[in-house]
């Protein structure tokens, strides 16, 4: 592992970046804000499932 050339790479990456604008931000945050929410929902639904199927619906 040759660190002196790691860093060089890092601050290229660095000095290419650049902070995205608010539409950018608004538009990723509401992509990951759906996928929170979709990837919860999945695990409600598997959990109500299994509550249904171990207890036969509380019955």
């Amino acid at each position: 592992m040759d660190v002196p050339y790691d860093l060089t790479s890092y601050v290229r990456v660095l000095k290419m970046a650049t902070t995205p604008t608010t539409e950018e931000f608004l538009q990723v945050s509401k992509i990951a804000g759906a996928g929170i929410l979709l990837i919860g929902l999945v695990g409600f639904l598997i959990g109500a499932i299994m509550l249904f199927v171990t207890n036969g619906g509380g019955v």
